[in-house]
C-alpha cells in the first residue's frame, strides 16, 4: 500500500484520493498562457475531484530565449514571465475548502538542449535589485543552455552530470479579488520556488474563489535551496496532476505532505518573517489536528523542526518548516 492510501487527501478528500477522469491541457488546449493568478480569465478547464490532468508547460520565459547568445534583457519583456497553466475549475470547490493537488510526474519536453539557466540585470540573491537598491554595476548577463531528460538526468557539462529533480515551482489557486502577478507567492501559492513541490508530494492549497480556480507552471529541472541566482534550470514540460477536495478545511496558508513529513509555507520579506509565519501555521496545525496545546508544539518544535528555503530573490521570499510524521506518531 503506498502512503498515498492513508494521505490527508485519501482521508478527507471527496474523491477519497481515488483518480478520474484524465484531461490533457495541451499547448493548443491552453491557448494563452497567463501571468496573473486571479478570478478574471475564464477557467480553461472544468474538472471533478480525483481528475487527472497533464499539462504542457512553458519555462518561465515561454521558450523566448533559446542560444547561449541571446541577451535575456533584450528578449524578455518584464514582468511577462512565468507563464501559467489554467485556470482550473474545480466542481464544488468553494471559499473555505481546500484544494489537494498530488504531483504524480514531471517530464520534460520539446527539442534539447531543453534546460535553461541565466543571469539577468538587477536579478538574484547577490546583486543589487529594484528592492535592494545599490550602486554596483549589474552583473554581464549569461545564458546557459542545458540538456535535460528524466532518465539520464541534467547534463552540466562534459564531466558533470547532475540529477533530475524536477518541481513545480509556480503552483497555486486564485485570491478571492485580487490579481497578482505569477513572479508573487503568497497566501495562495504562486511562485514559491519550493523543491518539495515535487513528484509524489501532494501540496493543499487554499480556495479563495469558486472553483478554486487552480494555476501552474514554471517547472525546475533542478535547484539548490533560495535559487541563488534567481533562476533555476528552467524548462518546459508535461506535469501530470491528480486534484481533490476537502470540504471546510480552511487554510491560510499552503500545506504540504509527503511521505515523510508534514509543511507549512510561508511568504514574505524579510525572510525571518516567512519563518515565523510558516512555524506559525505548522504549530496550530499541530494544535488543530495532532492533540497538542500550542506552547507543547512549540516546545517540540525547537528540538527538531526543520526549515526548507525555497527562493530568496522573488518579490517575497518563501520557506517551508516541517516535521516528521514519526515523531508526530510518536507522540500521540
Amino acid at each position: 500500500m503506498s502512503w498515498i492510501d492513508q494521505s490527508i487527501m485519501a482521508r478527507r478528500g471527496v474523491a477519497g484520493g481515488k483518480a478520474g477522469a484524465e484531461h490533457s491541457l495541451t499547448e493548443a488546449a491552453q491557448g494563452k498562457y497567463h501571468y496573473v493568478y486571479g478570478p478574471f480569465a475564464e477557467p480553461v478547464l472544468r474538472v471533478a475531484p480525483g481528475d487527472v490532468i497533464s499539462c504542457e508547460t512553458h519555462d518561465a520565459f515561454e521558450g523566448k530565449i533559446r542560444h547561449e547568445t541571446d541577451v535575456p534583457s533584450e528578449i524578455l519583456n518584464f514582468p511577462f514571465l512565468n507563464p501559467q497553466n489554467g485556470p482550473i475549475y474545480v466542481e464544488g470547490a468553494e471559499k473555505g475548502d481546500c484544494l489537494a493537488v498530488h504531483i504524480r510526474s514531471i517530464r520534460p519536453r520539446g527539442p534539447q538542449p531543453v534546460g535553461t539557466t541565466c543571469l539577468i540585470p538587477e536579478f538574484g540573491g547577490l546583486v543589487g535589485t529594484g528592492a535592494t537598491a545599490l550602486l554596483n554595476a549589474p552583473l554581464a548577463e549569461r545564458v546557459k543552455k542545458v540538456e535535460v531528460t528524466a532518465e539520464g538526468g541534467v547534463k552540466w557539462s562534459d564531466r558533470l552530470t547532475l540529477p533530475y529533480e524536477p518541481f513545480i515551482g509556480t503552483i497555486g489557486t486564485s485570491p478571492e479579488i485580487e490579481a497578482i502577478s505569477s513572479l508573487v507567492p503568497d497566501y495562495y501559492g504562486g511562485n514559491m520556488d519550493l523543491p518539495d513541490v515535487a513528484p509524489g508530494s501532494i501540496i493543499y492549497l487554499p480556495v479563495n474563489a469558486p472553483g478554486a480556480l487552480l494555476y501552474l507552471g514554471d517547472c525546475h529541472a533542478i535547484q539548490g535551496d533560495g535559487e541563488l541566482c534567481g533562476v533555476a534550470l528552467e524548462h518546459p514540460s508535461v506535469t501530470t496532476v491528480q486534484v481533490d477536495l476537502i470540504k471546510g478545511w480552511t487554510l491560510h496558508w499552503p500545506r504540504l505532505e509527503t511521505a515523510d513529513v508534514l509543511m507549512t509555507i510561508g511568504s514574505a520579506r524579510p525572510m525571518e518573517d516567512a519563518a515565523r509565519i510558516a512555524y506559525r501555521e505548522l504549530i496550530r496545525w499541530m494544535a488543530a489536528d495532532f492533540g497538542f496545546t500550542e506552547a507543547d508544539a512549540y516546545l517540540l518544535l525547537t528540538m527538531c523542526g526543520k526549515v526548507r528555503l525555497g527562493n530568496m530573490v522573488d518579490p517575497k521570499y518563501t520557506l517551508g518548516a516541517s516535521i516528521a510524521k514519526r515523531i508526530l506518531d510518536a507522540s500521540r
